[in-house]
């Protein structure tokens, strides 16, 4: 079915979202098409203001509306303990469990040679300059239990070794393969908890 050209818009705009197909899609637009004029202003407001607002923290790479994400400018965290996630929603995650009070370094992605991602394209050489001026004694790993995950998770076990730093790894609670967003707060904690050396 053909639908008027601001309709089909909408539909390709929806569409490029992450997990979000045709029927997805078209749910959502007939949702906005009904709602009223109020509420899908409200909707493109806080699309623009996010963009407008949010930015990456220059230290931790985490989203931040002001100069420094909100961990990062918390001086009540620990500012010696790095836990090094691949997304800003894994951080989200870790956060969510209340087992972690030290800092984050979001390397923005994984390493996936057959994705064309390498290191240089990671957010790794930010945290080695982190590690080496921030009188760091420990960086978690909390890369996803995935391929990825666990080669980029070797790849910075490696790199610390002249810095003098431990390096431990979350404990393998979470399924092999998984995300950390999906996982559930117990879960998660858990496997915080039961962190190894690498």
């Amino acid at each position: 079915m053909r639908y008027a050209a601001p309709i089909e818009r909408l539909l390709e705009e929806l569409e490029r979202l992450p997990g979000i197909g045709p029927k997805s899609a078209q749910r959502l637009a007939y949702h906005i098409l009904v709602a009223e004029a109020a509420d899908a202003q409200r909707l493109a407001d806080a699309v623009v203001e996010v963009k407008r607002a949010i930015h990456f923290c220059p230290r931790c790479f985490n989203f931040a509306e002001g100069e420094l994400c909100a961990i990062c400018a918390d001086p009540q965290r620990d500012q010696h303990v790095i836990c090094v996630v691949e997304e800003p929603r894994d951080l989200a995650a870790v956060e969510r469990t209340g087992e972690f009070r030290g800092t984050y370094h979001v390397l923005q992605g994984a390493i996936s040679p057959i994705d064309g991602i390498g290191p240089e394209r990671l957010r790794i050489k930010e945290l080695v300059e982190r590690v080496g001026v921030e009188e760091t004694t420990e960086v978690v790993i909390a890369t996803n239990p995935n391929a990825e995950g666990e080669t980029t998770a070797i790849y910075i076990a490696r790199l610390r070794k002249p810095l003098g730093v431990r390096v431990t790894r979350i404990a393998s609670g979470l399924p092999v393969g998984g995300d950390l967003e999906y996982a559930d707060e117990v879960t998660l904690g858990r496997a915080l908890e039961a962190r190894r050396e690498m």
